[in-house]
C-alpha cells in the first residue's frame, strides 16, 4: 500500500508562499511607537491550553500589552506567523529544511503525546501498544481489539472482539507530525515509502473502513469518547479532559522495546537523550529517543516567529513575552507547566532559545 505523505512539516508550496511573506514583512519594519500593543498567537491546540494559562498572568503585570490566543492547528500557526497575520505561531512541529530564513522556531517547553483508546472495561488500565500495531491499525491491517498482534503484547488480558475505530486529525497538525514520526521511526520498512521515513503535519491517510476524522485535540477527545473501540493520538495537555470522560491511555513501546507511560520521569529520560544534540536553530525531533525508560513520543513546543516584526515596539514586546515564557521565574515555572503536564526547558535549551529571541527586530 502506498501512502501519500510529505516528509516534513511544511510542504514546498507552503515554503514558497512563506518566503514571499517573510520578504514582505522585512520591508514594513518601522520605528518604535508608544502606546498599547496587541499581540496575536495562533496554532497548536496542544500548546493552546498553556498559552491560556500564561496570558492572564503575563498581561496582569505587563500593562499596555494584550495577547489573543487561538487553537487552530500547527499548520495554521506556521502559515500565519510567516505571512505576518499573527506575531506568534504555535507549533508542535519544527520548521522543515528550506523554510524561509526569516522564520525562527523557538522551543518554549517540552511536551508529549498520548495514545488513547476507548475500550469498555479496559479504560481504567493501561493497554500496551507498539509502533507496528499502531501502523497496522492505521493501515487497516489490524481491525479488531482481539487481534493476535494486540494480544501478544498484552498478556493476561482478554480483549473484546470489538471493531477498532482509528481516529485522525483533518487539520494541519503538529500532533499528526509527531504521531507519523513515531510510526515512521518504529516502522522504517512498513510505514512510508522506499525514500525514507515519512511524516508531516498533514497526510493522505490510508482508506480504512470506519475510520473517523476530527479537528484539534479537543475534537479528538470528543470523537474518541463517542466511538467505543476508538484509538487516537492526543496531546498530553488534554490528559485531564480525556480521563474525565473515562478514556484510557496506553503504555507505548519505546526504542529499547519497553512499554512506558508518559510520566514526568519517562519524558525527562527521553529528553535527556536529545538535549545535547539540539542545534542552534533548535529544529530537532525528540521522537523515539534511546533509553530504557524513555517515553517515545515527546517534543519541543515551538513559537514560530518572524525575525522582522512590523515595528520595533512590537518586536520588543514579542521578545519580552517569549523571554518571560522560557524563564524559570516566569512561564517555565512548574506551577504553570504541571497544569498541562509539560516539562520546563533544560538550561542549555533556554540559552539557545534566548539566542533566537534576541534576533527578533
Amino acid at each position: 500500500m502506498q501512502l501519500s505523505m510529505r516528509r516534513a512539516a511544511v510542504g514546498i508550496a507552503l515554503v514558497s508562499t512563506l518566503a514571499l511573506a517573510v520578504a514582505g514583512c522585512g520591508s514594513t519594519t518601522s520605528a518604535a511607537k508608544s502606546g498599547p500593543v496587541a499581540l496575536q498567537e495562533t496554532g497548536s491546540t496542544l500548546l493552546y491550553p498553556l498559552f491560556n494559562i500564561w496570558v492572564p498572568t503575563y498581561t496582569k503585570s505587563h500593562k499596555g500589552v494584550t495577547i489573543t490566543t487561538a487553537g487552530t492547528g500547527s499548520g495554521t500557526g506556521i502559515t500565519d506567523a510567516g505571512n505576518g497575520t499573527v506575531q506568534i505561531g504555535a507549533s508542535d512541529a519544527y520548521l522543515a529544511p528550506g523554510a524561509p530564513s526569516g522564520l525562527l522556531n523557538i522551543p518554549l517547553a517540552i511536551s508529549a503525546q498520548q495514545i488513547m483508546y476507548n475500550v469498555p472495561g479496559f479504560n481504567s488500565t493501561h493497554l500496551q501498544l507498539s509502533g507496528p500495531v499502531l501502523a497496522g491499525i492505521y493501515t487497516g491491517k489490524i481491525t479488531n481489539w482481539d487481534d493476535p498482534a494486540i494480544a501478544a503484547i498484552n498478556p493476561g488480558k482478554t480483549l473484546p472482539n470489538l471493531k477498532i475505530v482509528p481516529i485522525h486529525r483533518t487539520d494541519g497538525s503538529g500532533d499528526t507530525f509527531l504521531f507519523t514520526q513515531y510510526l515512521s521511526f518504529s516502522n522504517p520498512t512498513t510505514w512510508g515509502s522506499s525514500s525514507g521515513p515519512q511524516y508531516a503535519t498533514s497526510i493522505t491517510w490510508p482508506p480504512v473502513q470506519g475510520s473517523v476524522s476530527a479537528t484539534g485535540n479537543g475534537g479528538m477527545v470528543g470523537a474518541l469518547a463517542q466511538n467505543p473501540g476508538g484509538v487516537a493520538y492526543i496531546g498530553i495537555s488534554y490528559l485531564n479532559q480525556a480521563t474525565q470522560k473515562g478514556l484510557g491511555y496506553a503504555a507505548v513501546q519505546n526504542k529499547a522495546g519497553n512499554f512506558v507511560l508518559p510520566t514526568q520521569a519517562n519524558i525527562t529520560a527521553a529528553a535527556q537523550g536529545k538535549v545535547s544534540q539540539t542545534p542552534k536553530n533548535e529544529a530537532i525531533s525528540l521522537i523515539y529517543s534511546s533509553g530504557a525508560q524513555a517515553y517515545p513520543i515527546i517534543n519541543y513546543e515551538y513559537a514560530i516567529v518572524n525575525d522582522q516584526q512590523s515595528s520595533t515596539q512590537v518586536a520588543s514586546e514579542v521578545r519580552t513575552f517569549l523571554d518571560w515564557a522560557i524563564s524559570s521565574s516566569g512561564g517555565n515555572q512548574q506551577t504553570f507547566l504541571s497544569q498541562v503536564h509539560f516539562l520546563p526547558l533544560p538550561a542549555a535549551v533556554v540559552q539557545l532559545s534566548q539566542n533566537q529571541i534576541s534576533e527578533i527586530k
